[in-house]
């Protein structure tokens, strides 16, 4: 297993990196550029989402999903954590920036999705798990290094507190793979990736401050994504 290892050292480094040169970057490069993270994050979705197949269990699952979440306030969860880590890291390591805590709450969520759930570090995963073969997951690792330190100049060391989620996902997926593969038709992971597409739309829509939509609470569409499709392909089809 190298991928999960290589993108947790180049989500931890990159936040190391943006906290240490964070005051020496100018407000202009702070701010625009998460604009140019959220853009891509939306073209990455907007080209996993068009690989799908069958449209509608994609659309059952993302609103069942959505409404569990919801349900079981799980952005809500996600925030008290993320508000906890982020006292907890200051108690050591002051923070040097003035982002709001309503503003990093709302960026942490979207940074949790974009770093630990991405349609790149899902497949990746579970790419070397079968194949053995960690390319996704580096060139990842690459876009992670270069994206982590914009968000942890202003975020501070919290951001790469992401690592563990982050690496628990996809050790988990990479251990898993030779039981999930199998059982996946073709059909199933194109129906997959349009769901985790639609996710990483509602990311980048977030992170460029167009709309707060609630990308934690899609999360369970994931995992309802591959069983749906297959439900609809073996009694609707």
């Amino acid at each position: 297993m190298i991928g999960p290892y290589v993108n947790g050292a180049a989500l931890v480094i990159g936040s190391v990196a943006g906290v240490l040169i964070g005051p020496r970057l100018s407000v202009n490069i702070r701010q625009q550029m998460p604009m140019a993270f959220g853009c891509a994050s939306m073209g990455l979705g907007v080209v996993m989402i068009v690989k799908v197949k069958f449209l509608a269990p994609v659309v059952l699952a993302l609103v069942l999903g959505t409404l569990f979440g919801e349900i079981i306030q799980l952005e809500g969860l996600i925030q008290k954590a993320a508000g906890r880590a982020r006292t907890w890291v200051e108690k050591i390591v002051p923070a040097k920036g003035t982002i709001s805590q309503e503003e990093f709450l709302d960026k942490y969520v979207a940074l949790l999705v974009l770093f630990s759930m991405s349609g790149t570090g899902i497949y990746g995963s579970m790419s070397e798990g079968m194949t053995g073969d960690p390319t996704l997951l580096i060139v990842k690792s690459i876009l992670d290094f270069f994206t982590a330190p914009i968000f942890a100049s202003t975020m501070g060391f919290s951001v790469a507190l992401l690592v563990v989620p982050q690496f628990a996902i996809q050790a988990l997926l990479y251990l898993g793979a030779t039981l999930i593969m199998p059982l996946a038709t073709p059909d199933m992971l194109a129906d997959f990736s349009a769901c985790g597409g639609l996710v990483m739309l509602a990311t980048g829509i977030r992170i460029c401050g167009i709309k707060q939509l609630p990308v934690a609470s899609m999360i369970p569409a994931l995992l309802l994504a591959m069983p749906l499709s297959w439900v609809w392909t073996a009694f609707v089809v």
